[in-house]
């Protein structure tokens, strides 16, 4: 599952139990809300559960590599946890600009 905040960053999660009712593509959400629930599925299930988080730019679909994340999410998980704002965009945006014109921008429903 992957959401694109209105500050620009593609968050994604992975190996999800179920996702939450209500949750769909183009549904807007709020800082909070039940997203689904984490379990062990995919590539992870022979693992104990866990979620992979993963914090990038948008990309078409496809771009495995960058949607998997690009930037390191533990300070920013860090923050949140503690009620902090610690904001990725500009370690996003870095991380972009690093990775240069070989990886594709997304173009439309990011």
């Amino acid at each position: 599952m992957s959401l694109v905040g209105v500050d620009g960053v593609r968050y994604y999660g992975s190996h999800l139990e179920a996702v939450a009712p209500g949750i769909a593509p183009g549904v807007t959400v709020r800082a909070g809300r039940l997203l689904g629930r984490v379990g062990n599925s995919g590539s992870a299930s022979i693992t104990p559960v866990h979620l992979h988080f993963g914090i990038s730019w948008p990309t078409r679909p496809g771009i495995w590599w960058v949607r998997r994340g690009m930037v390191p999410p533990q300070r920013y998980l860090d923050s949140w946890r503690d009620g902090g704002n610690l904001s990725p965009v500009r370690a996003v945006r870095a991380a972009r600009k690093a990775a240069g014109a070989d990886v594709p921008r997304c173009q439309a429903r990011c």
